[in-house]
């Protein structure tokens, strides 16, 4: 069906892009139409699976939608959702968003301007982000600390290596094994120094990765609560979410959750229940914009502020996704920064500009950012026997342990 006053249009092609250009596995999107030059792209990137999602993309929705109008985006997403009759998953999911994210980027190159003004338009003119800082003691990792403040940074994610075991995220960290119970000893250490030396005029954050066990979980949130965290990440895997009713009853540390939630019955009950703070979810695993912004507009209602993920795999298009999103809806939070290689921003112009600790939008129609199709090729998935799988992460007696 022709939208109003426009001419008819359709789906041509619809394919995945495969390209590494800073060595992570990126997969993004186009679909093209029987408008000349006229095309959206979108993020599909899950960079340990990301073979499975261009034979989503390639084998089943590519059939599937062609011929469809593109302006059709909730009525695409939603048969496109039931096609596989068994849905969801990080899969499915990513390319469906690869989709979704493109029809969005058409809307808004048709419309003569940006997604989030077709989201409702701006709340705020910049997008406040966090610095990952790390350090291999505490003087180094407050030293970074400074640094990132010294660039306009006001927001800050910190970790430190636990002397002889492999850390996440901690710069000096050792390969090898893991223990929780070190860990666990070391962080209040850690928080009681930077506050120290640091003061309040910073808001920090910290990401456990899910790396303990739900008791220690527990604790850990407890003991952190004099030293005021921005927002603890990740305390539990998604398996053990009922422990957030144990967190929330023993302290008032503000809780980021959802990095590895893929569907609304992982998810609904933890806001409905007011049990985060902070919705974490990696866009397009969870389906694309169409369904983060209706996940945002829930957590409105239930006082849980975004935090969309915001790594190195997500592609350049999927933090211009997540812009829009950030720019648009009243209960945001906060951003997870990643600043792109020089080769991703020439694989990709339009990057999302950041500067003075905040990602800036731009006024381009659609997400803003394009792809250079030819350049791209130049960047192969990288040789890799895991072929991009997570390598296990094990104690000393050999268990692995998530993730």
């Amino acid at each position: 069906m022709a939208e109003q006053g426009l001419p008819d249009l359709q789906i041509t092609d619809v394919k995945a892009i495969c390209t590494a250009p800073d060595g992570i596995r990126l997969v993004v999107v186009k679909v093209e139409t029987s408008e000349p030059g006229l095309y959206g792209l979108g993020c599909a990137t899950f960079t340990q699976r990301p073979l499975a999602v261009v034979a989503a993309v390639d084998d089943y929705l590519r059939p599937f939608l062609m011929g469809r109008n593109p302006a059709d985006i909730e009525d695409i997403y939603q048969t496109s959702y039931l096609s596989s009759y068994w849905r969801s998953g990080p899969v499915l999911n990513n390319a469906l968003s690869g989709v979704d994210q493109a029809l969005w980027d058409i809307k808004g190159k048709r419309a003569g301007m940006p997604v989030y003004q077709l989201l409702g338009g701006k709340c705020r003119d910049r997008v406040p982000l966090y610095a990952h800082a790390s350090g291999r003691d505490f003087q180094e990792l407050a030293d970074q600390v400074r640094a990132y403040m010294a660039q306009g940074y006001r927001y800050v994610r910190c970790q430190a290596a636990v002397p002889g075991l492999s850390t996440y995220g901690a710069a000096g960290s050792q390969a090898g094994a893991w223990e929780p119970t070190p860990y666990c000893q070391m962080v209040p250490k850690m928080f009681a120094y930077l506050r120290e030396q640091l003061g309040d005029e910073v808001e920090l954050l910290h990401d456990v990765h899910e790396r303990i066990p739900p008791i220690q979980a527990v604790g850990l949130a407890k003991e952190l609560e004099p030293y005021k965290l921005f927002f603890l990440e990740d305390a539990l895997a998604p398996e053990d979410n009922e422990y957030f009713r144990m967190i929330r009853a023993q302290c008032s540390t503000p809780i980021a959750m959802g990095e590895l939630f893929v569907n609304q019955a992982e998810y609904v009950p933890l806001i409905r229940d007011r049990l985060i703070d902070f919705i974490r979810v990696h866009v397009s695993t969870i389906g694309g914009l169409s369904m983060a912004r209706k996940l945002a507009a829930m957590c409105e209602f239930f006082g849980v502020r975004t935090a969309w993920h915001g790594p190195g795999d997500v592609s350049p298009v999927g933090h211009a996704a997540n812009l829009q999103l950030d720019v648009a809806v009243w209960n945001f939070g906060i951003q997870e920064q990643h600043v792109f290689g020089a080769n991703t921003q020439e694989v990709f112009p339009g990057c999302p500009e950041i500067r003075d600790g905040c990602m800036w939008p731009s006024d381009r129609p659609g997400l803003g950012v394009d792809v250079d199709e030819a350049l791209a090729q130049r960047f192969p998935f990288p040789d890799d026997p895991l072929n991009g799988s997570w390598a296990p992460v094990r104690r000393i007696d050999g268990t692995v342990i998530r993730p």
